[in-house]
């Protein structure tokens, strides 16, 4: 049995608030529809995906708020940073994106944007609001892992 080609996937940017406003309870991978001169910015490094979201309209998954720089070197050809983007999903998932998001609370928050292989991808995420006592709680259990790491490497680096 052939082994199948890896492909590699390596982050462009992550968007961590919407990790730390948000429950995260599905995740959807999505391809982007670019042009030229967006391409090359993204592989130039300046595109920001903080605040950005995507909305399902008529029959179609958008993203807004993925801000893609401008392309310095393009010719007369330029895109807008901002713009919605169409997201390509199948269509099953679409209907399903739009059931979960008719539950009150919900939203798409977009979660990061990355490489895989040669095409830009897109991770979108179903999440629910998080409660000011949830961010308070998220907070003191990452200090108490990052507490016990500590204890555990201290105990290891003396009995190793």
């Amino acid at each position: 049995m052939a082994k199948e080609p890896r492909v590699r996937v390596a982050d462009i940017a992550i968007n961590r608030k919407a990790l730390r406003e948000y429950h995260i309870a599905e995740r959807f991978e999505a391809g982007l529809e670019l042009k030229g001169t967006e391409v090359k910015s993204i592989r130039g490094g300046l595109a920001n995906i903080n605040g950005a979201y995507a909305r399902v309209e008529n029959g179609q998954v958008f993203a807004y708020d993925v801000d893609v720089q401008a392309y310095a070197k393009a010719s007369f050809a330029q895109h807008e940073p901002k713009r919605a983007r169409r997201l390509l999903l199948h269509k099953g998932e679409i209907e399903r994106l739009y059931g979960l998001t008719q539950i009150r609370g919900n939203t798409l928050p977009v979660l990061r944007l990355y490489w895989k292989g040669a095409r830009v991808k897109l991770e979108i995420g179903v999440g629910k609001g998080k409660e000011a006592e949830d961010k308070r709680q998220d907070l003191k259990d990452k200090a108490e892992k990052r507490e016990s790491d500590r204890e555990v490497a201290r105990f290891n680096k003396k009995h190793a």
